[in-house]
């Protein structure tokens, strides 16, 4: 970690940039001309008891609207799975290798290597989800 914290201080004193001075005194400008907003309290809306009231009756009506919907929809008893029938779950399992990074070239190239590896790890995931289904 030492070194990446040291390469990334190295990079940053290789960037050259110039501030324009209409930029500066706008930033300046900007900055000087903030000021703290008084501390207000926060207040609090009462709801009416007749509110409550009426949202309470409209979720309890949504949520039995909903199990009569679900209810209705839901298919007989299906049939009865026998011992021939069944097969059994096969979970993949995924084997993880992992190793430590290593830099070794500048921070621009090893994201390009990173995008390039993600990218090949999509393809070969999407080439194994295709073959088992």
């Amino acid at each position: 970690m030492d070194k990446l914290a040291k390469q990334l201080r190295d990079d940053a004193h290789r960037i050259e940039c110039s501030v324009s001075d209409e930029l500066e005194d706008r930033v300046r400008a900007s900055l000087e001309g903030i000021e703290p907003e008084p501390a207000q309290r926060p207040r609090r809306e009462s709801k009416s008891f007749s509110f409550w009231w009426a949202s309470s009756l409209t979720g309890v009506a949504a949520a039995i609207a909903m199990i009569a919907f679900i209810n209705l929809q839901t298919p007989g008893p299906g049939p009865v799975a026998t011992d021939s029938n069944l097969q059994p779950l096969v979970i993949p399992t995924v084997r993880w290798h992992t190793e430590t990074a290593v830099l070794t070239s500048p921070l621009e190239q090893e994201f390009e290597d990173l995008q390039a590896d993600l990218k090949k790890a999509e393809e070969a995931v999407k080439q194994d989800i295709d073959r088992l289904f």
